[in-house]
C-alpha cells in the first residue's frame, strides 16, 4: 500500500483520484480548501487537510503538519488543484487579476508544495511528482486564442516542472506532467469527451509505470508524450 497526497481533491479529476486509490487500496491525503468540502474525503476513508495552494503561508503551515514530529512518508504526490479563470478568450477582456490568479495557483503553487513536501517524498519508497498540466499549455500545440491565463499558467507550469526536474532528479524523485485529457467536470464542462474514471484510470496507470524514462518528461493521460 502506498501513500498518495492529491492536491485540490474535492471534486472533478481529483475527488475521482481519490476513489480510484481507495478503492485499491491505497493511503489518501487529499487537500481541500474548505472543511465543508472534506466529507466526501473522509467518506472514501481518505485523510482529509485544509490547503490553499495559491497562499505560501498555507502551504507552510499545511507541510509543516506533515511534519510533526519527523517528516510523514509520502510515495506520491499528485498535484492537481488549479483553476480555470472564464470570460478571458479575448485580448479586450483579458484582466491582470485573472493573469497573476492563475499563475499563482496553476503554476507557483505546485512548485511550492513539492518543495515544502520534500522531506515526505525523500521519506516515501516511490519519489514520484506528478503534475496535473494540459495541452493547452504546449507552445508547438497551440494554434487558436483565447484561455490566456490558462494556457498561460500551465505553459509556466510546464517550464517549472521541467527545470526542478533537473535538480529534483539529482535527489532521487521522478517528476512527471500530464494533460488529463479534456473531462467532463466542472472545469471541463459537459460536452467534454473523456469521463473522469477514464482519465483518472490513465493517470494511475501512468503513475504506476512511470520510472527514470518519463522523469521530466509531459504526457497525455494515456501515456504518450506531448511536444513541448
Amino acid at each position: 500500500m502506498a501513500t498518495y497526497l492529491v492536491t485540490g481533491a474535492s471534486r472533478g479529476i481529483g475527488l475521482e483520484l481519490v476513489k480510484q486509490l481507495r478503492a485499491r487500496g491505497d493511503a489518501v491525503i487529499g487537500t481541500v480548501r474548505s472543511e465543508k468540502d472534506a466529507g466526501a474525503l473522509r467518506a472514501l476513508g481518505a485523510e482529509a487537510t485544509l490547503l490553499d495552494v495559491g497562499d505560501e503561508a498555507s502551504i507552510n503551515a499545511f507541510a509543516a503538519g506533515l511534519r510533526t514530529p519527523t517528516a510523514r512518508p509520502i510515495d506520491v504526490l499528485i498535484n492537481n488543484a488549479g483553476v480555470f479563470p472564464r470570460e478571458q478568450d479575448t485580448l479586450e477582456s483579458l484582466r491582470s487579476e485573472a493573469l497573476v490568479d492563475a499563475f499563482r495557483i496553476n503554476a507557483v503553487g505546485p512548485v511550492f508544495v513539492t518543495r515544502a513536501l520534500l522531506p515526505n517524498l525523500l521519506a516515501g519508497q516511490r519519489r514520484l511528482v506528478v503534475h496535473i498540466s494540459t495541452i493547452m499549455g504546449s507552445l508547438a500545440s497551440t494554434t487558436s486564442s483565447g484561455a490566456y491565463p490558462y494556457r498561460a499558467s500551465k505553459a509556466a507550469l510546464n517550464m517549472l516542472h521541467r527545470a526542478s526536474s533537473v535538480e529534483l532528479g539529482t535527489q532521487g524523485l521522478t517528476c512527471v506532467a500530464v494533460h488529463p485529457g479534456w473531462v467532463r467536470t466542472d472545469m471541463g464542462g459537459a460536452e467534454a469527451h473523456l469521463a473522469p474514471e477514464e482519465s483518472v484510470s490513465g493517470i494511475l496507470r501512468l503513475a504506476d509505470s512511470a520510472g527514470p524514462a518519463h522523469h521530466a518528461g509531459y504526457f497525455d493521460y494515456a501515456g504518450k508524450a506531448l511536444p513541448w
